[in-house]
């Protein structure tokens, strides 16, 4: 497996994502009318490029250097600010609801949603939080989880001390893990929380076939340079496929980055009119119910 080494923790691959989805919120933080304010992402960036600028790779040397896809910036901000909105509308009727960011990378959530009564709890393998303690404080209401999300261990604890509502959110996570291991994960939390509900990425399962995984994995060697062991291996063909999984999976709603008004967009937006392109990397939203 390529790892990286960083403030002396090493990250696999597939979690050196969340540099590249740190610096996309950084950058956009700093541009002329941003789409989304994350001070903490600058904050953190500046004391990544002290490390960063010792590396050899060229992820790396671009990143410091602020040479990230334009598009890829606003891609990612604009989902930032939507997963943003998801906890937010959540917490308008529960205002001490408590919300798990699965896979949470290097993102600062919880102080961008931050009600004054949410508990919120950061979950990520132990190199992503190994990092992330360096840059942010545990409190009552503010909790990181050094765990894979696929050793079910972590919550047990979660509901010996909270009684919910529960949000899981997963942003950018879901299409990193196998078919199998997503669909035992769902059937854990609707099972362990039952009446929660479950915000969560997908992509088309198009894009894992053939020729068309070709595309996906050359994008990400040769364009984004991020590591072999980074590839998508999950997808759905629709917006309502976990409902076939277990009785009690409700779909809410779903979203994609074309359905956003953000004028940053640009001629892209007149691409969310058509469904294939709509429904290539997406968002799923679900209440899991009682079978």
């Amino acid at each position: 497996m390529n790892q990286t080494e960083l403030f002396e923790i090493r990250m696999s691959d597939v979690s050196e994502t969340s540099l590249l989805t740190l610096y996309c919120h950084a950058l956009e933080s700093q541009s002329s009318d941003p789409i989304i304010s994350d001070p903490k992402a600058v904050e953190i960036m500046r004391a990544m490029n002290q490390e960063l600028s010792k590396s050899k790779k060229r992820l790396h040397r671009k990143m410091v250097k602020g040479k990230i896809d334009k598009r890829m910036v606003v891609h990612i901000a604009i989902r930032a600010k939507r997963y943003d909105e998801y906890v937010t509308e959540f917490l308008k009727s529960s205002p001490e609801g408590v919300v798990v960011n699965i896979g949470c990378g290097l993102d600062s959530r919880f102080s961008r949603i931050d009600n004054g009564r949410v508990r919120f709890y950061d979950l990520d393998l132990p190199d992503v939080i190994g990092i992330k303690r360096r840059f942010l404080e545990e409190t009552d209401r503010y909790h990181l989880i050094p765990s894979s999300v696929l050793d079910y261990d972590w919550m047990e604890p979660l509901l010996r001390r909270c009684g919910g509502p529960f949000l899981f959110v997963a942003e950018g996570v879901f299409m990193y893990l196998h078919r199998e291991d997503v669909k035992s994960l769902v059937l854990e939390l609707q099972s362990r929380f039952p009446g929660s509900e479950l915000v969560c990425e997908v992509v088309n399962d198009l894009w894992l076939k053939g020729a068309l995984k070709g595309i996906v994995n050359f994008k990400m060697r040769k364009e984004l340079h991020l590591g072999k062991d980074a590839t998508f291996h999950f997808g759905i063909k629709g917006s309502r496929e976990m409902e076939k999984w277990n009785p009690g999976i409700t779909f809410l709603d779903d979203w994609s980055y074309f359905d956003s008004k953000e004028e940053k967009l640009g001629w892209l937006r007149l691409m969310g009119r058509v469904g294939l392109f709509r429904k290539t990397q997406w968002t799923v939203h679900y209440r899991l119910n009682q079978p």
